[in-house]
């Protein structure tokens, strides 16, 4: 029983539930909060549709990484044959089955939250999503760059949604703008800087990712990047959004020294700048697929320091 318990926590890659869980909750306390506190006129107790988003955004993540699992059971079988579970522990019709009532349950609490709140692109994006993760385990993520890019927007959905959600609907939008009750200006800056940092970082991830697991890609037929373009240009690809993420990360640390915040600043340099280009150092001289896996996990290291940032704002 524990064994099968520890295959199904595995299965749904917790450690990233958690990320998101985590992500979705500082954003909205530290910043979207912050800028808006329309939702206290508009319930009592607002604390249930965002504890609904947040669940809803953890079910079509759960479903999606099983999905992926079941559809990647040959080519995981080569690129890391002891992280199986589909078939070893959990048979494949229970795998289908615990996709489909994650993404189903998932959708319900999103059409919830959207009645609540009268944001339904809310429900319809996360409706794509469900379908988007049952088309890049099938087909997208063997295309060149169209899976990567797809689950980098998707990672960048995790903080978007929550700005749906802030922002008061159109029709009382203006209502609440004129009564200073929310500053859409500052929370549109920053979910782009957020959402932007999340889809950069994701991208360079991905494609680290398709550098480890080349060898059981190419095998199957899949056109990812280090196979349609070989492994130079793809180090190349990931070196110039390192370097653009790199840019962009110093320009907001210099004008948070300039208003004043030089200890943000600072901390923004250490835990995320240096070591962006410490992976663009690894990343040149890396070879083999195990050191592309420290890469990678130094990169979810990277997006989580980001992610904690939000404490110091």
């Amino acid at each position: 029983m524990m064994q099968l318990l520890r295959a199904f926590f595995k299965l749904i890659r917790w450690p990233n539930l958690f990320f998101i869980a985590l992500t979705q909750l500082l954003f909205y306390t530290q910043i979207g909060t912050k800028f808006t506190n329309f939702r206290s006129l508009l319930f009592y107790k607002f604390q249930l549709p965002f504890i609904l988003l947040v669940i809803a955004s953890l079910l079509i993540a759960a479903g999606g990484y099983i999905i992926n699992d079941y559809f990647d059971l040959h080519i995981d079988g080569i690129n890391k044959p002891k992280s199986l579970v589909i078939d070893k522990i959990i048979k494949r019709r229970w795998a289908i089955f615990w996709h489909l009532f994650f993404s189903i349950a998932g959708i319900i609490c999103s059409a919830f939250v959207s009645y609540f709140t009268h944001q339904w692109l809310i429900l319809i994006i996360n409706s794509i999503t469900v379908l988007l993760l049952w088309f890049y385990s099938t087909n997208f993520k063997k295309k060149l760059l169209l899976g990567n890019v797809v689950v980098s927007f998707l990672t960048a959905w995790v903080i978007l949604v929550i700005y749906l959600f802030c922002i008061p609907p159109f029709k009382m939008g203006q209502f609440f703008i004129q009564n200073n009750e929310i500053n859409l200006s500052k929370l549109y800056k920053f979910t782009v800087v957020y959402a932007g940092f999340a889809f950069i970082i994701s991208l360079i991830r991905e494609v680290v990712k398709d550098l480890e697991d080349m060898q059981g890609d190419e095998q199957f037929g899949c056109r990812t990047m280090p196979i349609a373009w070989g492994v130079p240009s793809t180090k190349v690809f990931a070196g110039v959004w390192i370097i653009v993420a790199v840019m962009g990360l110093l320009v907001i640390q210099g004008y948070s020294w300039q208003l004043g915040n030089p200890l943000i600043a600072a901390l923004s340099f250490l835990l995320i700048s240096l070591p962006l280009l410490i992976v663009l150092k690894k990343l040149k001289q890396a070879t083999i697929p195990n050191q592309y896996h420290k890469i990678s996990s130094l990169l979810k290291l990277i997006m989580l320091a980001g992610i904690l940032s939000m404490l110091f704002l």
